[in-house]
């Protein structure tokens, strides 16, 4: 048993007797008041006694106060070490730096390779359609040049046909009038043909007359002569083209059409 326990005992036992002997006393007290007063006395009758009021705990032996903890001294730093963690965040910070800028560099070149081809495709769309451009024109133009060409060789068609037409009608003014100013020698036999070349100015005067075939009769063939100088100046057309085919101009005469 401890101490504490023995106290708490003893202080129990003290208490109890403490009671007992208030109880005597009040009996006693009652006693002598019945013989001197006999007035009523009332008591409380209790089935048991009341528990003894535990005392407070004695004070124990205060506790030891407790040191305020000692602050331990800071470790004296190590340069060293600090160098080399300081020199190694440098070098990972380097090494991250170096990452990111190798990032960007290849993403700028990148986007700078995908802008050129961009920049290429539509060089290349701008040069086809450039091409097919200048291709319609030179379709056009070849269209154009060739139905140019068509219509002025229609053209051409035309006026040479019309000329051809033109001479040959001047070609008959001619020889009619040739005929008209020929005098026939009597009793010509046959239906003898000459052939004259003529020189002819724009004007239409006779510059030179060339016997080219005779017709074997002498009469006849100066006959003819005689009709072409008489004829001077021909008609010529006023078309300049049909005029110059008039310059050296072929004759054929017969006595008898």
């Amino acid at each position: 048993m401890s101490r504490v326990q023995s106290r708490d005992g003893v202080t129990a036992g003290f208490l109890a007797a403490a009671v007992h002997g208030f109880f005597v006393l009040l009996l006693v007290l009652g006693v002598s008041w019945q013989i001197h007063d006999p007035q009523p006395v009332m008591a409380d009758i209790w089935q048991s006694l009341p528990s003894p009021a535990r005392p407070a705990p004695e004070p124990g032996p205060l506790p030891r106060p407790v040191p305020p903890p000692q602050a331990k001294p800071e470790p004296a730093p190590d340069n060293k070490a600090a160098e080399i963690a300081l020199e190694k965040k440098r070098k990972i910070e380097a090494e991250q730096l170096k990452r990111k800028q190798a990032l960007e560099a290849e993403k700028k070149r990148l986007e700078e390779a995908k802008r050129q081809e961009l920049a290429e495709a539509k060089r290349r769309d701008e040069l086809r359609r450039q091409e097919e451009e200048l291709l319609r024109q030179s379709m056009e133009q070849s269209l154009a040049a060739e139905s140019s060409q068509i219509k002025a060789r229609a053209a051409a068609a035309r006026h040479a046909s019309e000329i051809d037409k033109l001479v040959a009608r001047y070609q008959d003014m001619i020889s009619a009038k040739i005929r008209g100013n020929t005098r026939l020698p009597d009793n010509l036999p046959g239906n003898p043909q000459v052939e004259f070349k003529l020189k002819v100015l724009p004007s239409g005067e006779i510059a030179k007359i060339t016997l080219t075939k005779s017709s074997g009769i002498a009469a006849f063939d100066q006959a003819v002569l005689r009709g072409i100088e008489r004829s001077s100046p021909l008609p010529l057309p006023e078309d300049r083209a049909a005029a110059e085919r008039f310059r050296d101009l072929d004759i054929k005469h017969k006595a008898r059409e």
